[in-house]
């Protein structure tokens, strides 16, 4: 049992004691709120208590765009600090959180430990940054959150920056840096990947990321005799087809549906959460997949295809940190994925992580992240790691 919780929580960079629980009235917007504005700007914040000394934090609902080109709302959270305001505004860091859930009530932002999962919030906060997380679509607000899918996650990270500009007396500049782990680092890529071309009037800095969600294809291959990988692949299953009405009937045994339409429901945010996981998840090795090479047939294949990140454009540096003893993302992925990058001309600093796993790599490497961003908002030379890595 202790493996099957490690597995689970794997999945998670934080864990509270306590439910998610925000009131539900500010994560609904009308249709006339949605269509008000253009993607990023805000509809409405509250205030939040709990926030660490020296900042002020601020819960959002903000304008995006769903995978259909029609106005959505998106909930989230911006950590402002005080101190004096730099030329050029305060730098921002946009936070993309791990794997909490597939539904509505599983945003962070609706968390107690909303500052808690954050990591590195407390050096950046010192540093003077403004710290952007956004729960992303269908977490928080209402809608069907696209699990694992790059181009929904990378809008909405960039979303929230623009969100986060317009807070008053935030003093924000247009300069950002996307910090990742595990969902977050497959958002942080994607990010880097579109912030050019969605968001032409901001200045991506740099793209870190710790244990991210790369091959997609080989990730839930190599992790779907786990628990963890079986969690994993039942909460992209059940988000893409709904999102992409991909066909379930020639993947799933029917007996299964009802188990994963139970995964789904809960969220992976606390210990009970984690504890009601492991019934059904235990069902899930009984009887799951018709076809565990499902990845490889269409439209699976190209959909996982799509949605495995493709290279950073060269001008952007790249941090990425990998745990040498990760289960759940595996290294050797990670490092293939740096040495695309490598191959492509761009500046990579890898951090490998000796002996950590998949939970612990976003905490573990947190300092060595922000130290890095501070470098890359200051305008030093990125560091490389490509020639060793070849």
């Amino acid at each position: 049992m202790r493996l099957v919780i490690a597995l689970l929580i794997s999945m998670s960079a934080a864990f509270s004691t306590s439910p998610a629980g925000a009131q539900s009235d500010f994560y609904t917007p009308t249709t006339a709120e949605i269509a008000g504005g253009r993607p990023g700007t805000v509809i409405r914040t509250e205030t939040l208590n709990g926030t660490p000394e020296g900042a002020t934090a601020y819960r959002m609902l903000y304008r995006s765009l769903g995978l259909d080109g029609k106005p959505i709302a998106v909930s989230g959270v911006a950590i402002v600090p005080s101190g004096p305001v730099p030329p050029g505004g305060r730098p921002i860091v946009a936070w993309a959180h791990p794997t909490t859930g597939v539904q509505p009530q599983c945003g962070p932002s609706r968390a107690g430990d909303i500052f808690q999962s954050i990591q590195g919030l407390r050096a950046m906060i010192a540093r003077g940054y403004i710290v952007a997380a956004t729960d992303y679509p269908g977490l928080g607000a209402p809608g069907t959150h696209p699990y694992l899918v790059g181009e929904s996650e990378g809008r909405s990270v960039i979303d929230s920056v623009r969100a986060a500009r317009q807070l008053a007396g935030a003093s924000a500049g247009r300069r950002f840096a996307v910090w990742g782990h595990s969902q977050g680092g497959h958002a942080a890529l994607f990010t880097g990947i579109l912030a050019k071309r969605l968001a032409p009037e901001l200045n991506l800095v740099g793209v870190a990321a710790a244990a991210p969600a790369t091959e997609l294809g080989p990730l839930l291959a190599d992790d779907i005799d786990t628990d963890g990988g079986r969690n994993l692949t039942a909460m992209t299953l059940w988000s893409w087809t709904r999102v992409y009405k991909a066909p379930l009937t020639k993947i799933i045994y029917e007996q299964a549906i009802p188990v994963v339409d139970t995964l789904a429901a809960d969220c992976i945010e606390s210990l009970p959460d984690i504890l009601s996981r492991l019934r059904p998840t235990k069902a899930l090795e009984r009887k799951f997949l018709i076809d565990e090479d499902f990845a490889a047939r269409q439209p699976w294949h190209s959909l996982l295809d799509r949605n495995s990140p493709g290279l950073v454009p060269r001008g952007i540096p790249v941090f990425l940190a990998q745990g040498t003893e990760d289960t759940l993302v595996r290294p050797q992925v990670t490092r293939n994925y740096a040495d695309k990058l490598c191959a492509a001309g761009s500046a990579v600093r890898f951090e490998a992580l000796q002996g950590v796993g998949h939970l612990p790599a976003a905490q573990d490497s947190a300092a060595a992240a922000v130290d890095w961003m501070e470098q890359r908002f200051k305008g030093a030379p990125p560091p490389s790691d490509c020639t060793p890595l070849k």
